[in-house]
């Protein structure tokens, strides 16, 4: 599967959508982010039942800001709409293969167990 590109319009359906959602923060002028494009098509390119988005910074400064993205490219792994992952800097493609292994490897039910946990220890207590 080839990549999309993703900005404000379609990143809430994207990311919010069952299965794994990768995205790649770059920008034309970022030399590790050159570097890095053809690992991520290639991988791309192995797995169909992955999406794989590209989101230009230049293009998206808004949804850059608001995730505040301050080194590119920076890589962003979503599974059944939560971040599990996100991390600057350019993976060697074996890296980004096992990535993709831990990310399929994830008990998603007791993930949703663990967000869930960690947004009751952040709510305010009730009066």
């Amino acid at each position: 599967m080839a990549t999309i590109e993703i900005s404000k319009d379609n990143f809430k359906d994207t990311v919010g959508k069952q299965g794994i959602v990768m995205l790649d923060w770059w920008a034309s002028w970022c030399g590790p982010c050159r570097a890095f494009a053809p690992i991520y098509e290639q991988t791309a390119g192995k797995h169909a039942d992955i999406t794989f988005g590209k989101i230009d910074t230049d293009a998206q400064q808004e949804l850059a800001g608001a995730f505040e993205i301050r080194s590119i490219p920076t890589l962003m792994v979503f599974r059944d709409g939560i971040l599990l992952f996100e991390q600057a800097g350019a993976l060697p493609a074996a890296a980004l293969e096992d990535l993709i292994s831990k990310v399929r490897a994830l008990d998603m039910e007791d993930v949703r167990k663990q967000v869930e946990a960690q947004r009751a220890a952040q709510e305010p207590p009730k009066a």
